[in-house]
């Protein structure tokens, strides 16, 4: 027997779940990287509370290595988008006219600056079973049971500012600021629903709509704005996708 070989320890095989999951996600992973990127920073993003992060997200500046999204990011991208389609069924059959596309038939939404800051709604509740004032906003998140749970426990306010900042600035453009918005959470991991009315909050709306404003004036003066922390070890920079290019 050869000495230098030994047979007992030669490398395993992958296991038969782990080739089928790895065909999946270099499937997804290609097929994202086909979708167009966007060119306008995205209403959804603005409460975002690093400013130099949304930079780099307009701008297209190239992520770190390896810190794209994987397969398992997009599966659960997904899983979001499939959650909110059966939260629009659900509350359509508990009686609320909810309406997810305008009389032609797009998305609501609204373009401002130029087209360079965008947004597109979940939907607008034009009646309602249960005395909600209408017409009112509808925005749906899902999350997982401990981010849920703290959503019910502060109130998505509080719980998840980058939220209310994209309520808020939704209201104000779509022109639904007289009736609270009707916000829906649905917990990935017990499909329990959470639903909370937020009134129109005009002061982060403009907070909110001046940013993005702040946001375009830096980049097309080639200036980056401050970090929002001078702590690279701060649990957002961990997880920037950023972070090599932003503190090196």
């Amino acid at each position: 027997m050869d000495a230098a070989f030994d047979y007992n320890h030669r490398e395993k095989p992958p296991a038969f779940v782990d080739e089928v999951n790895a065909l999946i996600d270099r499937a997804l992973v290609a097929e994202n990287a086909m979708r167009p990127q966007r060119d306008y920073l995205g209403g959804s993003r603005l409460g975002e509370s690093c400013s130099r992060k949304l930079q780099y997200e307009y701008l297209k500046v190239p992520k770190d290595d390896g810190a794209d999204f994987t397969g398992k990011s997009l599966r659960i991208f997904a899983l979001g988008h499939v959650l909110e389609d059966l939260a629009i069924e659900w509350l359509r059959k508990a009686g609320f006219d909810l309406r997810v596309r305008n009389r032609h038939g797009e998305q609501f939404g609204f373009s401002a600056a130029g087209g360079r800051v965008q947004g597109h709604a979940d939907g607008v509740v034009v009646a309602a079973p249960n005395g909600v004032a209408v017409p009112a906003l509808w925005e749906c998140k899902s999350a997982n049971a401990k981010n849920w749970r703290d959503i019910v426990k502060r109130g998505v306010s509080v719980a998840k500012p980058i939220y209310a900042a994209q309520i808020a600035l939704y209201q104000a453009y779509l022109g639904l600021t007289e009736h609270p918005a009707l916000f829906t959470a649905v917990n990935k991991d017990t499909c329990e629903l959470w639903h909370e009315l937020v009134p129109f909050d005009a002061s982060l709306a403009q907070v909110t709509s001046d940013k993005a404003v702040k946001i375009l004036r830096a980049c097309d003066a080639g200036e980056l704005l401050p970090r929002h922390t001078a702590d690279p070890e701060h649990f957002e920079c961990r997880f920037c996708a950023w972070k090599e290019r932003c503190w090196e």
